[in-house]
């Protein structure tokens, strides 16, 4: 992919880097050389970014051209719209109250330099700026009040704002990202880049080793380049077409914002931030099944004067959930008012609202697997041995699961599918598994989970190595619909 560098007047330039070419905007904007180009990464380093300013225009039709902007439109409409400390996530909170919290002044600025500051003390904090905002080169301004820092504003900057002592610094770090590539050899032996990021220490993946080298098979087969990164990798994420996340989702987490900025720089995602979003919130959840009559247990949302009212609306025993829970995490089982109450105030600790749901004993629960608004595989994953959750978790920390077992689509109940795929097309057209209990003949959905598990003998017990080229497939489809409509891919 050529690197290009966007600035009103290439005359005044100030640095002299390697890897990348310097143009003019007029001749970006107007010219027809660069309106045809395929594969350009685009450095827009104009001096201002308001709403249809030459800057603004720049990432418009950088990303109109099928370029890839640096920053995008979107993130430049984040910066100019969207209250900084709004969007601070709970992991930033943290670093910035680390880094700052040697500091005596009321007031500081910090200069990231695509993702780098000078004072390595700085650079976790720098790191996760650049991630979030996706400027080469910015400015965050920080506010003591009392005890804590707070973020108060992030703006871009101009080559005309760096100190002559940060210049040779500068230079390096943007030599630096204007040499790194995701890729291990020169030749275009595929088409598309994908990657896949895992964290091969965690022991809740959605799939381990082995499934991830079918994966990465699948992809090959369909003229993909697969990639395995981690989460430390996010700054390279605009260097890929594609991005499969096979860790473990939070919405106030690493993985989320590697989702979001992967989408808002035009990479087809599985997890989707949306759908992080929305599977993540057992609330949003709650409301969106009543709305559209999607069978599910009787489910009541409580907050800290309605606790007393959970038993009236799903009886006892029930099951209590926080919002954000995950992988059995953050689900407990109330069997009496006083248990009801003391689990509730605890939940609500943390949380505005606590979900409540009718418990019903089973076995087992149903887990569709969706995919593109069809299904793809069925399971039934059993209660772990002498409990009534799939995972039992013991005093150690070590984890029972209760056994699973695979069915082919066809012998499954039509009723089952179509209830799990409508459910499923209420979220999006990604990867969801969809959990569901059957009762009496009739099943109810108890949640929809994005990033679902699939793992080597498990869920693809009936389809083989069918299951990892569909959702490959599903990937490429979507690239070549994108290079269709004039998006390029990395080239």
């Amino acid at each position: 992919m050529k690197s290009i560098i966007v600035i009103e007047n290439v005359k005044r330039w100030p640095l002299a880097l390697k890897g990348a070419t310097v143009v003019a905007a007029k001749d970006y904007l107007v010219g027809g050389e660069w309106a045809g180009r395929r594969g350009v990464r685009v450095y827009n380093f104009c001096r201002t970014y308001g709403y249809q300013t030459v800057g603004y225009y720049v990432s418009l039709l950088a990303a109109a051209r099928g370029h890839r902007p640096l920053p995008t439109v979107e993130t430049l409409q984040d910066l100019r719209l969207s209250p900084v400390v709004r969007i601070v996530s709970e992991q930033m909170e943290e670093l910035i109250q680390r880094a700052l919290a040697p500091l005596r002044g009321k007031r500081f600025e910090l200069s990231v330099y695509f993702g780098r500051n000078l004072s390595k003390r700085y650079d976790a904090l720098s790191r996760a700026l650049y991630e979030q905002f996706s400027v080469p080169l910015l400015r965050a301004s920080f506010e003591r009040f009392e005890d804590e820092w707070r973020l108060s504003s992030v703006r871009p900057i101009s080559t005309g704002e760096i100190p002559e002592s940060h210049r040779s610094f500068v230079i390096a770090q943007a030599e630096k990202h204007f040499s790194r590539s995701p890729r291990s050899t020169p030749a275009r032996k595929y088409q598309y880049d994908l990657a896949i990021l895992h964290d091969p220490k965690a022991e809740d993946s959605p799939s381990n080793e082995q499934t991830l080298r079918k994966f990465a098979k699948a992809a090959r087969e369909v003229g993909i380049d697969p990639h395995l990164i981690e989460r430390d990798d996010a700054e390279d994420i605009g260097e890929f077409d594609a991005l499969f996340i096979r860790e473990t989702t939070y919405v106030n987490g690493p993985t989320y914002r590697m989702s979001r900025r992967a989408a808002t720089e035009g990479l087809i995602v599985i997890d989707d931030p949306i759908s992080i979003l929305r599977c993540s919130n057992k609330v949003f959840l709650a409301e969106l099944f009543s709305r559209h009559d999607i069978p599910h247990p009787k489910t009541f949302v409580a907050h800290e004067d309605s606790i007393d009212e959970i038993s009236k609306a799903v009886g006892l025993p029930c099951v209590l959930k926080r919002p954000d829970s995950a992988f059995s995490r953050g689900v407990t089982k109330a069997t009496t008012m006083e248990e009801l109450r003391e689990k509730a105030e605890l939940f609500l600790h943390d949380s505005e609202l606590v979900v409540a749901q009718a418990f019903t004993a089973s076995e087992f629960d149903w887990r569709i697997g969706v995919l593109d608004g069809e299904a793809l595989f069925a399971c039934r994953y059993h209660m772990a041995k002498g409990h009534w959750q799939i995972v039992r978790t013991g005093p150690s920390g070590f984890r029972r699961y209760g056994k699973v077992e695979t069915f082919a689509l066809s012998d499954v109940p039509a009723k089952l599918l179509d209830v799990a795929v409508r459910a499923a097309r209420l979220i999006g057209d990604g990867l969801y598994g969809v959990d569901l209990k059957e009762i009496d003949g009739e099943f109810l959905v108890i949640e929809i989970n994005d990033n679902p598990n699939i793992e080597v003998g498990y869920e693809d017990a009936v389809l083989g190595d069918e299951v990892y080229r569909r959702i490959m497939q599903w990937f490429r489809v979507r690239l070549d619909r994108r290079g269709e409509s004039g998006y390029d891919h990395v080239g």
